[in-house]
């Protein structure tokens, strides 16, 4: 037996619910060969022990299938996710956890981010889903390579379409190619709560919601349709961005969700031919906005080619190209944002109760909270505060 041997025959084992195999991951470790027996690690981002058993029994079959006689792997693996301690209204109760990524404007790459924050979340071994809320301009599935893809229908309810590893579920995905929707906001609201209640999400760790641009109709009805754990913004370095991304923050704070932090994107540029970085845009101007909000720059994404042609081909840059510096980046995101939903579920987890709507049936409720809400004889205030 030789370590080429070895790699070759692990190269067959594939990381459960991905097409990649656990030595392009990078994830064996340390191997040991002692004549034909086999010692080595497999240090994996899943913390459910069925994976853990999966590649040992594969890694195991794949090796003495290659002449080994004794096989000893050992698997090393986090620690189970801990379950949400949140309260108050939840119509997707099979969801432990909500992430809200939004932005002040569009075109400064949120879908971008959420496509990649939830691989990249999903690279971590925990069940990930991904919301296109963003009803006018549905991207995610052309980012995820399932434009074409319809989802199925079971009963009432609709299956979410599955890629990357990840449950998906867009507009996009139920309507035909060019559509415009001409909605007023009543029905954006409604759409928003049908994700959430009429598509059959699966026990998941954690629900990654890619919002239209704004603070408007839909981040309302989100927030007091269920317990949203954590908000990300997304930004760009210009001023006019960081504008509205104050804008964005503002919005966490009044309704009440934990903000776990910023992305800068379009920081910087990388030259294909040099790797040489170039601020062409600026880098690191959120950082005063950062600090106003009591929070961090979770990451400065750059302008990549390998970004750009994976969100148009549907080869997102975490997954194809894992070793580039965008990549790596969103990857650090990804790990500061479970860490920091871990933290707030340590700590008693959120509650959506505060920000319920205090108005009567049919009378519009505001969507700029104030440190008060409304009384419902008053005809107006949604609550939040």
């Amino acid at each position: 037996m030789t370590e080429e041997i070895v790699k070759s025959a692990l190269s067959k084992v594939m990381y459960p619910g991905f097409t990649k195999d656990i030595v392009t991951f990078g994830f064996v470790k340390d191997i040991n060969i002692d004549g034909t027996a086999v010692s080595f690690t497999v240090d994996i981002t899943s913390s459910a022990p069925e994976v853990a058993q999966q590649i040992t029994d594969e890694a195991t079959e794949a090796l003495k299938s290659a002449g080994a006689t004794a096989v000893n792997c050992h698997v090393q693996a986090p620690q189970m996710p801990k379950e949400s301690s949140s309260h108050g209204k939840n119509i997707a109760p099979q969801v432990k956890n909500f992430l809200m990524v939004s932005s002040g404007k569009g075109g400064v790459g949120k879908s971008t981010t959420s496509v990649n924050i939830a691989i990249a979340l999903a690279a971590q071994g925990l069940k990930v889903g991904l919301l296109d809320a963003d009803i006018y301009g549905p991207n995610v599935p052309r980012m995820m390579g399932v434009a074409d893809v319809k989802p199925e229908v079971n009963g009432n309810k609709v299956l979410p379409i599955k890629a990357y590893g990840i449950e998906m579920m867009s507009m996009g995905s139920l309507m035909e190619e060019g559509q415009s929707l001409i909605w007023r906001g009543a029905m954006i609201m409604k759409a928003i709560e049908q994700f959430l209640r009429d598509i059959l999400w699966s026990e998941l760790d954690c629900l990654v919601i890619d919002m239209p641009p704004g603070t408007g109709d839909a981040q309302l009805t989100l927030a007091q349709s269920v317990p949203v754990t954590a908000g990300l913004t997304v930004t760009t370095p210009q001023s006019v961005s960081l504008d509205d991304s104050r804008r964005s923050l503002d919005m966490f704070k009044k309704l009440n969700i934990p903000i776990a932090g910023i992305i800068e994107n379009m920081s910087g540029f990388i030259a294909p031919d040099t790797g040489v970085e170039y601020d062409i845009f600026g880098k690191g101007t959120s950082t005063p906005m950062a600090k106003e909000f009591d929070t961090e720059i979770i990451a400065e994404i750059p302008i990549e080619p390998a970004v750009r042609t994976g969100g148009d081909e549907g080869k997102p840059v975490t997954f194809s190209a894992p070793t580039s510096e965008s990549a790596k980046r969103f990857a650090a995101a990804a790990a500061s944002i479970w860490a920091t939903i871990e933290e707030i579920n340590a700590n008693g987890g959120v509650d959506n109760q505060s920000v319920q709507p205090t108005t009567p049936p049919g009378v519009s409720a505001c969507s700029t909270g104030g440190s008060q809400a409304a009384p419902a004889s008053s005809g107006g205030g949604c609550g939040c505060s």
